[in-house]
């Protein structure tokens, strides 16, 4: 196919700059609003196409030289931003926020604030997942592939996690995945291995260090250790077990305690809801401000940390199941909620459980531009009035954004 020279006019939601040739628009990856740019297409739907990029002829003077082996088109693919100087990730963040929220949520001007910076853009992930690679060692594996690409070192690793995964010394036959976890604050580290028939792997270790082997049916066993780490965060204390889902910036996460707290402005007794909670990352600072703090999670490890992390706390109510189930069955009514849903974003029947229930502040932490700008539309029209939405960069060097809004009713 012929190649094009095409002029970068923005960024789109999902890390790739766009441009336009012959009024269709075209998505190339690794390049910046800004730049000229000579590039394939490889992927052409009418309307717009994608295309693979060449050359630059015109770079963006915030175009800076990626620090990482491993990155772009034939690399990890973990990273997609590596190639933008960190200012202008920030500022890129928070355009397609307000861009997502113009034309999918229909918001007039939203009110998007700059996006927080993380302390260095580097070595926060306290959390990854590596696979074996046919060449030996292990790898990341490719987006929407099983092709594994073997690495020495990661520039994103927490240091905790970076040492542990130098420490390695692994030749296991069936091992299908291999997770390292690190709570940053406490210095617990966790090997979590996935083998292909559930048989545990034989290892000796002399790391201060547990190792936890989970099953295919979602339990875990324990193989060296405790089959679960502590993390501190604003100054509490949670409990993670080896499923269980964490935040994986440990320092961001700081933040959306902050913010979220913030946003709620609670007064001492109101009843609030936490859906999707976890275990618990916003429901014991909620606790210390709410009169009732009603916990909804539906993961089963999830829900055994929560139980553990909110003992002797009187004033929380943990629920297992989803949260739509919960809303419906409310038997008190509820002053604020803060819903922190996975990247899917939140159910219809939840939003319009949500509406239902009428509380008049709902703080909204998501982790897809997309999908609140669906939700918060169907907010908007339900007479709900978006106050502020703050982006927090909790992974730096990826277009991965994560936002904490305020919804407010004026009924």
């Amino acid at each position: 196919m012929t190649p094009l020279t095409i002029e970068l006019t923005g960024m789109a939601h999902g890390g790739s700059a766009l441009g336009r040739y012959e009024g269709k628009v075209i998505f190339v990856p690794y390049a910046l609003p800004g730049e000229t740019v000579r590039v394939e297409l490889v992927d052409d739907r009418g309307r717009y196409a994608h295309a693979r990029l060449l050359e630059v002829l015109e770079p963006s003077p915030e175009r800076v030289a990626p620090p990482c082996p491993y990155f772009g088109p034939e690399g990890c693919g973990g990273c997609q931003w590596q190639h933008i100087g960190y200012e202008a990730q920030l500022r890129l963040k928070a355009e397609v926020v307000a861009e997502q929220l113009s034309r999918i949520g229909r918001l007039t001007d939203p009110p998007v604030r700059p996006t927080l910076p993380d302390p260095t853009g580097w070595a926060y992930r306290n959390q990854a997942r590596f696979h074996p690679s046919p060449e030996g060692g292990l790898g990341f594996r490719v987006a929407a592939s099983h092709q594994v690409v073997p690495v020495d070192a990661c520039l994103l690793l927490h240091p905790l996690l970076a040492d542990l995964y130098d420490a390695l010394d692994l030749d296991f036959p069936g091992l299908e995945s291999l997770t390292l976890r690190a709570g940053t604050a406490t210095g617990d580290r966790m090997v979590i291995f996935e083998m292909e028939d559930d048989e545990p792997p034989s290892l000796t270790t002399d790391l201060p260090v547990s190792c936890v082997l989970l099953l295919s049916d979602g339990r875990f066993a324990n193989l060296v250790g405790r089959n679960y780490l502590t993390e501190v965060v604003a100054g509490r204390t949670y409990r993670i077990s080896a499923p269980s889902f964490f935040q994986v910036n440990t320092h961001q996460a700081e933040q959306l305690v902050r913010l979220v707290l913030e946003y709620l402005d609670l007064q001492g007794d109101e009843v609030v809801l936490d859906g999707y909670c976890g275990v618990g990352l916003f429901t014991l600072p909620l606790a210390e401000q709410a009169g009732l703090v009603i916990a909804v999670e539906w993961d089963p490890a999830a829900v055994e940390d929560l139980l553990e992390n909110t003992a002797g706390l009187e004033n929380v109510e943990v629920v297992e199941g989803p949260v739509a189930a919960v809303l419906s069955g409310l038997e008190e009514p509820l002053d604020a909620a803060v819903v922190d849903p996975p990247r899917t974003g939140l159910e219809r029947e939840t939003v319009e459980g949500l509406i239902a229930a009428a509380p008049g502040r709902i703080v909204y932490v998501s982790c897809d531009p997309a999908t609140l700008a669906r939700d918060g539309r169907y907010l908007a029209e339900a007479g709900y009035r978006l106050v502020e939405v703050q982006p927090v960069d909790m992974f730096p060097q990826t277009y991965h954004i994560e936002t904490v809004s305020l919804w407010v009713t004026e009924g």
